[in-house]
């Protein structure tokens, strides 16, 4: 008879979209209640399992407990990997249910019951469309010319928004539009027919044309060198049988002609290096480093919207409407390797073949960071299996095991989304888990702490003796003496700035967060408002305050490109006020002001995150 206090569930559930995953939870006959369960995909490795048992959230039952040893981590890896090596093996294999695991009083795992499920073996073989070459891709975001096939001269028609768009955007390469009628829109002098256009020099055509016009239309555009194609056009594969038969004869023709095709029913794509805004919305964002892929045009929207609110610019985003023949994982691929992209950024909704998405996805974010927001979930759901593992593997909580295995960051929001990516593409990557916060106010970092505490894995530093002696040299004896910094008001010219450094510099902090960046700004704001200036000497201590916000905020990043650590600066003026001169230095940095504490310890805890996986796998965090 096996003796353990501790049981645990292990086994493999074959997701229809997904494949073979490994699970790891709490077990007994309370474990679908508690739900404390991991998966990852099969096979996997031991670095993996070993991050499976980490990320339970039960970690204390996996420690000493009620006179009984560890669990042997090695023993349990050895099991996780001995089954994703057996689902691997046999794709007839089901599912497995082993409830319980026991762990015995010495921390050795002995299965105690098991269930295996045989179905049909999988001999589907997955046939992968070829992806598009660079000189493609190339062709969609750095156009030598474009033209708008269907420019209109009404302004309420996309033929007429993507013109003006482009134009607005300041696109330098050549701009065409074809038009029934040979109107003259918006300055461009369009023409009646593509072969009116001149040969070799247009390399993207934007597409406002009906749908039973594009075929012809394609193949007007190959003769004279078009190399890419973004359709606007519905009433393609979202509308039913005859939509997605004249899809797929699309796809094929475009293929034949050697013309990427980007949607159909697509929104736009912008690429910031060639002042690209080839879109039938308004948001034109700042160049930067953030590349986009979007199942939803409207994501895209928000996505570029935000980076014009925050001044984090981006360097190609896109729709993919139906991504009939393009998907969101060709445009990351590319991304991966796009000297101008520095992380990708994507929202997913409906996913067809998990298991091959996810296998791209995964060759992405080892090349550069990727934050992924998903909405909705797959067609099939959950695999409805009558053992444990099945009712617990939720298909959400399977793509998350997947996310999690890749080194995928995957976030909650699209704001939170956002946040991430911006954070990865203007700062560096942490050591280590050592955070101090600085305050101008105490109760800011008291909220910002608990969030520290919430995460996990980010540690509040406690201050070492030789940086508190520091710090006892430029602020007062009130001072907190402790982590948060509180610098309880004690501030003068050149406090922030020194204080910063001497916690930037020091050996054992791998990560800082600025807080109250903006306050003195923000009653100069209200001198110039109040009526009396700019007499009674204001105007003198107004500028002197906006001046000290601005060192501040270019302090924090002048620090952050010197030490290479992230310094994360946090005020709700980022968005109360984003003209006054705090966030908005930080904005004219590039870098991100976060609205708050508790949202800068989100980003810093994606950005230690990312860094720990790729160290765990000898990659480099620099």
């Amino acid at each position: 008879m096996v003796q353990g206090n501790r049981e645990l569930i292990v086994g493999v559930v074959r997701d229809p979209q997904f494949g073979a995953s490994v699970m790891l939870g709490i077990g007994g006959i309370f474990a679908e209640a508690i739900a404390d369960v991991v998966f990852r995909p099969a096979p996997l490795d031991r670095i993996t399992a070993h991050e499976m048992i980490s990320d339970l959230a039960t970690q204390k039952l996996l420690g000493e407990f009620r006179g009984e040893a560890c669990v042997d981590r090695e023993k349990l890896v050895d099991v996780l990997v001995g089954l994703g090596s057996l689902a691997h093996s046999r794709s007839d294999i089901a599912s497995i249910d082993i409830n319980p695991l026991i762990i015995g009083s010495d921390g050795v795992p002995v299965a105690v019951d098991a269930l295996v499920e045989i179905g049909e073996a999988d001999a589907s073989i997955a046939t992968a469309r070829a992806r598009p070459t660079v000189e493609q891709f190339q062709a969609l975001f750095e156009p030598r010319g474009v033209v708008v096939a269907g420019a209109s001269s009404h302004p309420g028609k996309f033929g007429f928004v993507s013109l003006h768009n482009i134009l607005a955007g300041g696109f330098q390469g050549q701009i065409f539009g074809t038009n029934l009628q040979g109107e003259n829109v918006l300055g461009i002098q369009t023409v009646a027919d593509i072969d009116q256009l001149p040969e070799n020099a247009i390399d993207l055509v934007f597409v406002c044309t009906p749908a039973s016009a594009n075929p012809a239309l394609l193949r007007a555009c190959a003769a004279k060198g078009v190399k890419a194609a973004f359709l606007t056009s519905a009433g393609y594969g979202e509308a039913g049988a005859e939509g997605k038969k004249a899809e797929e004869e699309l796809i094929a023709l475009a293929d034949e002609l050697g013309i990427l095709l980007a949607g159909p029913n697509g929104q736009g794509v912008v690429s910031t290096p060639a002042k690209l805004c080839a879109q039938i919305v308004a948001p034109y964002p700042p160049a930067g480093h953030i590349g986009v892929a979007s199942q939803s045009g409207n994501f895209v929207s928000s996505f570029l919207n935000w980076s014009r609110s925050s001044g984090v610019g981006i360097s190609r985003a896109v729709s993919a409407g139906n991504a009939a023949a393009v998907t969101v994982a060709d445009y990351l691929d590319f991304y991966a390797d796009d000297e101008a992209t520095a992380v990708g950024l994507a929202y997913l909704e409906g996913i067809s073949d998990g298991r091959s998405l996810m296998t791209r996805l995964a060759g992405v974010a080892a090349r550069k960071p990727l934050v992924l927001v998903k909405g909705g979930a797959t067609e099939s759901g959950a695999h409805a299996a009558a053992s444990h593992t099945g009712a617990l593997a939720a298909n959400d909580k399977v793509f998350d095991g997947f996310c999690r295995a890749a080194g995928i960051t995957r976030a909650e929001t699209v704001e939170e989304a956002f946040e991430a990516a911006a954070t990865f593409a203007t700062q560096p990557l942490p050591k280590g888990p050592n955070v101090v916060i600085m305050t101008t106010a105490g109760g800011w970092g008291v909220v910002t702490s608990d969030a520290l505490a919430r995460d996990g894995l980010l540690k509040l530093l406690e201050l070492p003796e030789d940086l508190k002696a520091q710090i006892d040299g430029k602020l007062p004896p009130r001072w907190s003496k402790a982590n948060p910094v509180d610098c309880a008001g004690g501030e003068t010219r050149d406090t922030i700035p020194e204080v910063l450094e001497m916690i930037a510099l020091h050996p054992d902090v791998d990560a800082v967060i600025y807080l109250g960046l903006g306050i003195q700004s923000n009653q100069a704001r209200l001198l110039r408002e109040g009526g009396f200036y700019p007499d009674h000497g204001i105007e003198r201590i107004v500028a002197y305050h906006e001046r000290q916000d601005e060192r501040f905020a270019l302090a924090a990043d002048e620090l952050s490109r010197r030490t290479g650590k992230p310094i994360l600066t946090a005020t709700e003026l980022a968005v109360a006020d984003p003209d006054n001169p705090g966030p908005l230095t930080v904005r004219a940095t590039g870098r991100l002001c976060y609205a708050s504490g508790n949202r800068a310890v989100t980003a810093l805890g994606h950005l230690y995150r990312a860094a720990e996986f790729r160290a765990r796998r000898g990659w480099s965090v620099d």
